[in-house]
């Protein structure tokens, strides 16, 4: 249907700055101006997918949260600063974060310094300690295996019929000759992409790649808890042997 009031209407357009361009003047002959990056659902979408505006905003609302928790701590229990922690600083870093799958290290270093800061902070450590070990001894997985936890979670989901069907219908389960059928158990199709960042960013790119990465015993398991209890565990041997 026709959009009435064309004044509340956010637009953004996707894609390479060339192309972008020549979009340019159709949309403004209908009085849509493109903006550089739009909200939705509290995700800060840009034009070129890179996500960096979201990440900063996440990062730069953590950190003012982390400062008024670390102000409090010295006067809680251990077991109730790691409570604010997630409800202030994890949820943020989790929500919505498969979005963020396929993107580079460097970009999503941001929300790596303010997890490690929230671990800094609760386990009273030093600047130079090395955090990988107090990540550890907190359980809790670093920023790019959470991103893995999700996305490997979705593919579960469709797998099994309880995931959206514009994704489901986006994985191919690989059907081996005869003489391999042993060893193709629940392994998906990897498909052919044509760019290296979106395309491989891609949900259907970038979870089948992840998916025959997994154990093979871990992808046959059919039980969405078991499934997750026992990810969470390979992702933790992944993130810190």
């Amino acid at each position: 249907g026709m959009i009435s009031d064309v004044s509340q209407t956010e637009v953004l357009v996707i894609g390479p700055e060339a192309q972008r361009e020549k979009l340019l003047p159709k949309l403004q002959s209908m009085s849509f101006y493109p903006s550089l990056q739009v909200k939705n659902l509290g995700v800060i979408f840009d034009s070129e997918l890179t996500f960096i505006p979201h990440i900063k905003n996440i990062t730069k609302i953590g950190f003012y949260h982390l400062k008024n928790i670390a102000r409090v701590c010295p006067i809680l229990s251990r077991a109730n600063a790691e409570t604010l922690m997630h409800a202030f600083i994890t949820s943020r870093i989790d929500y919505c974060n498969a979005l963020l799958s396929g993107l580079p290290k460097k970009s999503i270093s941001g929300l790596q310094l303010l997890q490690n800061s929230a671990a800094r902070v609760l386990m009273k450590t030093r600047r130079r300690e090395h955090m990988t070990p107090v990540l550890e001894s907190l359980h809790w997985l670093p920023v790019c295996f959470r991103i893995d936890f999700k996305v490997l979670l979705m593919v579960f989901k469709c797998l099994n019929g309880l995931g959206p069907s514009y994704l489901s219908e986006l994985l191919l389960l690989y059907k081996p000759s005869r003489s391999l059928r042993s060893s193709g158990s629940r392994l998906l199709v990897i498909p052919k992409v044509k760019t290296h960042t979106h395309g491989e960013a891609s949900f259907k790119y970038y979870g089948p790649r992840l998916w025959n990465g997994l154990p093979e015993d871990l992808r046959s398991e059919g039980n969405i808890q078991a499934f997750k209890n026992r990810l969470k565990t390979h992702l933790f041997s992944l993130a810190f042997n």
